[in-house]
């Protein structure tokens, strides 16, 4: 199935010279979400994954139904001051600015096995922080999931050395 189909681009949003890559009109259409999410269910399966990760709020609409389909938790990543429990938190940088995430402590053990899931790969700085958050924990990252990757903007850069998989590519 040609994801690219169930993609919407709106010219000039947030602002001018953006070319946004709507995901809304993939996700309610049931066949090509499936399809979608059937990919990533498929890719995470040889990777003996114990445990779903995925920053707010996109990588959880990629990620909690993966981790359904395969049987296993769904840990979210939140902005600071959104999880109720002690948390372990990383400053990261934003294109004017910086931002944190926070996971809840216990949210990974030691060894787990991680995918971590989101709707697109644009810089990589939200998957980088991430990643250190599951790796601070203890946790192994096995594989990361996007629908999206924008090449142009070299985000896989800062991914090297992880296994990722991409459904789409602009």
């Amino acid at each position: 199935m040609d994801l690219k189909q169930f993609v919407t681009i709106v010219e000039d949003w947030p602002k001018k010279g953006i070319r946004f890559k709507d995901i809304t009109t993939l996700m309610d259409n049931g066949d090509a979400y499936r399809y979608a999410t059937d990919q990533i269910v498929e890719y995470a399966k040889d990777k003996d994954i114990d445990i779903i990760v995925g920053p707010e709020a996109r990588g959880f609409i990629i990620g909690c139904p993966v981790s359904y389909a395969l049987g296993i938790g769904f840990a979210p990543v939140r902005k600071e001051g959104k999880l109720p429990r002690e948390t372990v938190k990383v400053d990261y940088g934003l294109e004017y600015g910086k931002d944190v995430l926070t996971i809840h402590r216990d949210a990974i053990k030691p060894g787990q096995r991680v995918l971590i899931t989101d709707d697109l790969l644009a810089t990589g700085g939200t998957i980088e922080a991430t990643i250190k958050l599951v790796e601070e924990l203890g946790g192994v990252v096995a594989g990361i999931a996007f629908l999206i990757e924008l090449t142009y903007l070299d985000g896989r850069d800062k991914l090297d050395g992880y296994d990722m998989l991409t459904l789409m590519q602009y």
